[in-house]
């Protein structure tokens, strides 16, 4: 079964907390938990908060039991941009956009299969028909 948390508009850039999301991928949730823990950034902190929403909503709402949960997918899309403008030399302006973010967390208790790479090279010794 799947459980999913969903945090809108949180403010950051999609671009900072991507990096973060992408680290917990696939993990279990208790080494995604100690990874965000000690991960020094902002995003971090709001990937956390999403992820223990979604822990409360496996054990209260599905009865699933913790331990057995991983992180299937964590996704962070673009929210709207604020727009703001900074004064300038000679009476312009520069604008600001002040980035936001939806977080998205989406746990399984069921196993999931590492994918198998779609690009791997063929072993050194073997020839092709070109090359003969």
């Amino acid at each position: 079964m799947e459980v999913r948390s969903l945090y809108r508009y949180a403010r950051i850039s999609p671009l900072k907390a991507r990096d973060v999301a992408r680290e917990i991928q696939g993990l279990p949730v208790s080494t995604a938990l100690d990874v965000l823990t000690f991960t020094p950034r902002k995003a971090a902190f709001l990937i956390g908060k999403t992820l223990k929403s979604a822990l409360a909503n496996a054990e209260n709402n599905h009865d699933l039991a913790v331990d057995t949960l991983v992180v299937k997918e964590a996704v962070v899309n673009s929210g709207p941009t604020f727009k703001r403008f900074k004064p300038r030399a000679r009476g312009s302006a520069g604008p600001i956009r002040k980035r936001t973010s939806h977080i998205t967390i989406v746990l399984t208790d069921e196993a999931i299969a590492p994918k198998a790479k779609k690009n791997e090279k063929p072993a050194a010794g073997a020839e092709t028909s070109e090359q003969a």
